[in-house]
């Protein structure tokens, strides 16, 4: 499978990523999936202390244990939690941060993480203090490189301002391209995106809309029910068989600069394997994808600006 750098880093990532969020709780089957996934080409795993109190980095942990050396492992901290309690708190203090990272790396049973990310972050947070705990971590060998997972304009323009980030994740696909309007200051700071959502809650796979069971009777962000369906038809007709929805949105993420691997989940070997079929294929044309454009919404971020 094709790598891309990781912002300014040394670290090598696949196009497409393993998320650990939809892996479950059964060990085996987990286990399943992440070595399917690494067999096949995947060397990104992401995940966070949040999923599952803990017990999906366990998981992973196990699975990997034998190819660590082999891997690029992400996960985030910044939400306290109390595990076999309901809720947590959001907490990107130094003192957090230090705690958090050591349970992490103890439930992955590593003694490095390779991109340690902010699971959140807004803009009353300690953000000096925050990148003051990234970077000691950083310097004390238990963290390869650091980033933060956000959508929110003000906070990603204080970190590319006041920190060596490498990368953010951000949710972004087809149905919801508002991070377009900050790829280029992105790649200016050299700084790269992770993407998560690229399939928009499987609106962009050939499940016909009355199955989705994720999908809100109002529709889809901006996009109205009625929408969606027509947008679905238009982009089967005009792609056929020659591709899957899956394809088109993959391939739209990976056309733009920024971006260095799409992000998706798994809870069967069979979905890995129909993923990484499809970030395989060849890229979109300069055509299709201005295409694709012209029949999707340019959203802004409204909030948080």
């Amino acid at each position: 499978m094709n790598k891309r750098q990781l912002g300014s880093s040394d670290l090598k990532i696949s196009e497409l990523g393993l998320g650990g969020m939809s892996l479950g709780t059964d060990v085996a089957k987990a286990t399943s999936i992440v070595d399917e996934a690494i067999d096949l080409g995947v060397n990104y795993i992401d995940t966070a202390d949040l999923y599952d109190q803990g017990e999906n980095e366990e998981i992973i942990g196990k699975a990997i244990k034998s190819r660590r050396k082999d891997l690029i492992l992400a996960t985030k901290g910044g939400n306290r939690f109390d595990k076999g309690k309901d809720g947590w708190e959001w907490d990107p203090s130094k003192k957090h941060l230090q705690k958090a990272v050591k349970d992490s790396l103890r439930r992955l049973q590593t003694d490095y993480i390779d991109l340690y990310q902010l699971h959140g972050g807004t803009i009353d947070d300690p953000i000096d203090e925050t990148i003051e705990a990234f970077e000691g971590l950083k310097q004390e060998g238990v963290i390869r490189e650091y980033g933060i997972s956000s959508i929110r304009p003000n906070v990603i323009r204080e970190y590319l301002k006041k920190s060596s980030i490498v990368s953010i994740m951000m949710q972004y696909s087809l149905l919801d391209r508002r991070p377009e309007e900050w790829f280029d200051l992105l790649s200016k700071h050299q700084v790269s995106v992770v993407t998560r959502g690229s399939i928009a809650k499987g609106i962009l796979s050939n499940r016909p809309l009355h199955e989705n069971k994720s999908l809100s009777d109002k529709g889809y962000l901006s996009y109205t029910t009625s929408e969606l369906e027509t947008l679905q038809n238009e982009l089967k007709e005009r792609f056929g068989s020659d591709r899957s929805l899956i394809d088109v949105a993959f391939h739209y993420n990976l056309a733009h600069t920024p971006v260095a691997s799409v992000i998706a989940g798994a809870s069967s070997s069979e979905q890995v394997r129909d993923q990484i079929q499809a970030v395989q294929t060849a890229g979109l044309t300069v055509e299709e994808i201005t295409w694709l454009k012209s029949v999707t919404k340019t959203d802004l971020y409204e909030q948080h600006r």
